[in-house]
């Protein structure tokens, strides 16, 4: 077996986990019901100090099973309710008779918008009585790499709070995914499959209820009346934007994630579901193009900012597209073309925060995926002449990683400080 091959198994494992809600709030989260536990209480205050990129993906999503929005919102659940051993499923425990005293204690949090280097971050400083506890999440959602009580530090990462720091990654490249994923023994990737039970199930509930902008659920309405075909592009759109609805408005079902972003997990899992559906794949077909996809979005989003001013549901749904792409029959040059038809076509598409509306994002994403593939299944791509488009895919991946990574920058910035223009309360200390 090659010996890459168990590394791509260890960063799928690391990287394809389920999540219970947006991942920023869920950080905010975690810190508040940690802090919570050492102060062996609940707090009567707390204040949150959180990065432009956790700021901007907070505050105008859905946190589960609450009914409520925003970073105040997951402070004050985490703190009530949260069980901090569950990392990123940390609400999985809330309760509608725990939604009241929430209520109650989000009249008491400050929010405030940090600047710190990594885009991961952050702390939550509880008090109660004469007692105080401090937690700071950085690098990774799930991370804790500060724990205080009463001024006294209990734990301390040897990574400094607010220093980056890139996970570690195995060497990739898209020919040698997909010599992986297509030839890996089954028995390796079967637990891939729990990607598609995860965000299927969200994808039901997202059809069936009422949540967010009813993106899904609208598509599939339109399909049962004869306004749409629920053809490979319509299945795919459908699909993948209601598990985004119910995940964005805080439905109590967990996402299976990639790269640390539920809607990333769902860019990369349903656009597949659709088209294994469609071409009627088999269980072991169906296995290795959801790790095909999952393992591509991860090599492809390895090269950009961990939070950026880049869509990167749009970006993980390349990783379908090459899937489909493989389903569809297409060889490897095939996929590559389809790697470049993507570059060409959602690259420029913006995260302005996570909220309900992403699910239209995925819903493009899912479509871009499709599209691409049906043309790449021809040998058609976008040129090397057009763009950030480069002669090779793996080029190509590198330059939209050094378009998020440092054009986009400003980009980034300015989406922020529209938004904390509409939300004055959460200006920068």
């Amino acid at each position: 077996m090659n010996p890459l091959w168990a590394d791509y198994i260890r960063v799928l494992r690391q990287q394809v986990v389920p999540a219970l809600g947006c991942t920023e709030p869920i950080a905010v989260a975690l810190a508040s019901a940690r802090c919570r536990d050492l102060l062996g209480k609940m707090p009567e205050r707390i204040t949150v100090w959180v990065s432009r990129n956790v700021y901007k993906n907070g505050m105008g999503v859905g946190i589960p099973g609450t009914g409520m929005v925003g970073l105040p919102a997951a402070a004050a659940i985490g703190a009530i309710a949260g069980d901090p051993a569950a990392g990123l499923q940390v609400l999985r425990n809330v309760q509608p008779h725990h939604i009241p005293a929430a209520r109650a204690l989000r009249d008491a949090i400050h929010v405030t918008v940090k600047d710190v280097d990594d885009p991961i971050y952050a702390e939550v400083f509880a008090e109660s009585e004469q007692d105080t506890a401090r937690v700071v999440i950085c690098h990774e959602h799930a991370r804790i790499v500060l724990t205080e009580r009463n001024g006294v530090r209990l734990y301390e990462d040897e990574t400094k709070p607010g220093a980056h720091v890139a996970p570690a990654m195995p060497a990739m490249t898209l020919d040698g995914l997909i010599d992986f994923a297509t030839n890996v023994p089954i028995s390796d990737i079967e637990f891939m499959l729990e990607a598609v039970r995860l965000n299927s199930a969200l994808s039901d509930e997202g059809q069936a209820g009422k949540y967010g902008l009813q993106v899904g659920a609208t598509l599939y309405d339109q399909v049962r009346q004869g306004l749409l075909s629920d053809d490979l592009m319509t299945l795919a759109m459908r699909l993948s934007s209601a598990a985004s609805d119910a995940r964005m408005d805080g439905a109590m079902l967990p996402a299976m994630s990639n790269s640390g972003s539920g809607n990333q997990g769902i860019a990369a899992t349903m656009p597949v579901v659709a088209a294994a559906r469609v071409v009627q794949a088999d269980s072991d077909q169906l296995v290795r193009a959801i790790t095909l996809s999952h393992i591509v979005a991860i090599y492809i989003k390895s090269h950009q900012e961990s939070l950026s001013a880049l869509c990167a549901a749009c970006t993980a749904a390349m990783g379908a597209g090459a899937a489909i792409t493989w389903l569809l029959g297409g060889d490897r040059e095939a996929i590559a073309c389809c790697i470049q038809n993507m570059i060409g076509d959602v690259a420029g598409i913006v995260c302005d925060g996570a909220k309900t509306g992403c699910s239209l994002k995925v819903s493009t994403g899912a479509s871009a995926a499709v599209k691409a593939a049906l043309l790449a299944s021809k040998h058609i791509r976008v040129s090397a002449n057009e763009g950030i488009v480069a002669e090779t895919a793996d080029a190509s991946i590198q330059n939209l990683g050094k378009l998020s990574r440092e054009g986009m920058r400003e980009t980034d910035r300015q989406i922020v400080s529209i938004m904390l223009d509409k939300q004055p309360a959460a200006k920068p200390d």
